[in-house]
């Protein structure tokens, strides 16, 4: 019997409660800043709710405009720009 891969379903959160938008941008959407929006609760948080396949992912937010890192992520990979993405891995 063939084991069907599905899709798992990872929240990303980001707190700044200042923030007028909050995206969220990585390998699993191009870098694409207008894929993946967050929303904002009335404590300042944001979060949104991405379907993603297992494997390995680099990730960002972009908040107002400025690229920042997940805060709760423990494990960065250095990037093209010498700064750091945060790895995703989804099993």
């Amino acid at each position: 019997m063939i084991e069907k891969i599905v899709k798992k379903k990872i929240a990303f959160k980001y707190y700044a409660p200042q923030a007028k938008a909050v995206a969220l941008v990585g390998t699993f959407n191009g870098w694409n800043a207008e894929a993946n929006t967050l929303k904002k609760n009335k404590e300042g948080n944001w979060s949104t709710v991405v379907s993603l396949f297992p494997g390995n992912y680099e990730y960002r937010f972009i908040v107002d405009g400025r690229w920042k890192d997940d805060p709760t992520c423990e494990i960065r990979h250095l990037n093209v720009y010498g700064g750091y993405n945060c790895v995703l891995y989804v099993f």
